[in-house]
This record gives C-alpha cells, sequence and structure tokens, in this order.
C-alpha cells in the first residue's frame, strides 16, 4: 500500500466538515503509473485502502452513482 503522507489527497466539495454527513467521505489521490488510491478520510494517517487503475476507479464511480 501507498504512504498517505507522501499524496495530496482530495475529497468532493459536498462532503463538507461537518453538516448531515458528519465529514465522513472518501478521499483519492494520483499514483505513479496511471493509478488511484482511495482511503477513509477519518482513518487520514493509515496507508490507503484501496489502489486501481484509473481506468478502475472510473467503473466503480459509473457502478456506485447509477
Amino acid at each position: 500500500m501507498t504512504s498517505g503522507s507522501d499524496l495530496v489527497w482530495r475529497r468532493s466539495s459536498f462532503s463538507g466538515s461537518g453538516g448531515t454527513g458528519g465529514g465522513n467521505c472518501v478521499e483519492a489521490a494520483l499514483l505513479p503509473a496511471d493509478r488511484c488510491a482511495l482511503r477513509d478520510s477519518k482513518a487520514a494517517k493509515e496507508p490507503a485502502v484501496l489502489e486501481l487503475p484509473r481506468a478502475g476507479l472510473t467503473s466503480l464511480l459509473l457502478h456506485v452513482t447509477t
């Protein structure tokens, strides 16, 4: 797994820092070799929990948003 400290993590602007979602969200970071990493925002000090090709992320997002 990739260390979280050397990556630039991003989260949706819809997640907010509180509100109804409580600031809980998934964060994403770009990796070398056309890959990306995902993690739980509550576990920011931990390594990424999922690494996949960018095409895999696109496929995942299509499945969870339909």
